[in-house]
């Protein structure tokens, strides 16, 4: 096993890794929309799905991969009436052929964000 790290995605803020590389495999932490410069929460929807996907990317580029080897993401949102939103964002980061995917609603996330998302990309 060997972790991923980089300040090009926000620090964990607890004790965890940002991501994990096993084998051909990288598992990503759950990414929230702070913006890595700032510490600062993105602010609003569509801003904030962006931060989060600029994040994943960011991590998967410092374990040596990109969102096109992405196999599964889980995505966890506040509201399911945001889902369509989310949904139209999420296709501007990742494309044919689509990586398995669950969307959950979940009650509450860190630092109160909108939504979270992580992802297992394979290393090229």
């Amino acid at each position: 096993m060997k972790t991923v790290a980089t300040d090009k995605a926000p620090a964990a803020i607890g004790p965890y890794a940002q991501a994990q590389i096993v084998g051909k495999l990288v598992f990503t932490s759950g990414q929230i929309p702070i913006i890595p410069e700032t510490g600062e929460i993105a602010m609003g929807l569509e801003a904030q799905a962006h931060q989060v996907f600029k994040n994943l990317s960011a991590l998967l580029h410092a374990a040596g991969t990109d969102l096109s080897h992405a196999v599964k993401t889980t995505v966890f949102i506040q509201h399911m009436g945001d889902f369509a939103a989310i949904n139209a964002i999420y296709a501007q980061y990742f494309t044919e052929p689509y990586p398995a995917r669950s969307c959950v609603e979940v009650a509450r996330l860190p630092k109160d964000v909108l939504l979270e998302c992580e992802v297992i990309a394979e290393l090229p």
